[in-house]
């Protein structure tokens, strides 16, 4: 009987406070992402790559990267407050931070230069620099899809718990 009394009060305590879980998790995931952001866009390159970052890929890269910290940011806010749309919109941040790897660091990658006075080709990326911001998408995307599954539960905890309250309170 205990446990049923401890379940009914932290539930119950929910109507009252905020998200927080959820919240910090979505705040992980932008700092994760500015740190990418800082690794791709602010990376003291050693080497000549030539205009390889000057094109329209990039500019759409940043574009994305600020509406991403944009959007997890008013989702965070949203699933703070138990907002269930916000939880869905915040999977697909997410996925969106999965699929980013594909589209700029794994291409950066693959792709290379000829330098002044080297024998062979150099990357673009080198394969350290791809696996620490492959790492860091990894980390903000799984953070946003974490925070909302949890955010979910919550929820639905949370709607059950009013629905039962206000079915008492019908009965008497």
């Amino acid at each position: 009987m205990r446990t049923d009394d401890e379940k009914f009060t932290r539930i119950d305590r929910m109507r009252y406070t905020k998200n927080t879980l959820s919240s910090t998790l979505v705040y992980i995931a932008i700092l994760f992402d500015v740190i990418y952001f800082i690794n791709i866009y602010g990376s003291d390159v050693k080497y000549d790559v030539g205009t390889y970052y000057y094109q329209a890929r990039m500019g759409i890269s940043i574009v994305y990267n600020l509406l991403f910290m944009l959007a997890a940011f008013l989702s965070s806010e949203g699933v703070k407050n138990y907002h269930v749309p916000y939880h869905y919109f915040l999977i697909l941040v997410g996925a969106g931070q999965f699929i980013r790897i594909f589209l700029l660091p794994l291409r950066a990658f693959r792709a290379t230069v000829v330098s002044e006075g080297a024998l062979a080709n150099t990357h673009i990326m080198s394969e350290d620099q791809f696996k620490l911001v492959s790492a860091y998408l990894v980390i903000s995307g799984a953070c946003c899809i974490i925070a909302s599954v949890i955010g979910l539960i919550k929820c639905a905890e949370l709607k059950a718990h009013e629905a039962n309250l206000v079915k008492e309170q019908a009965n008497g």
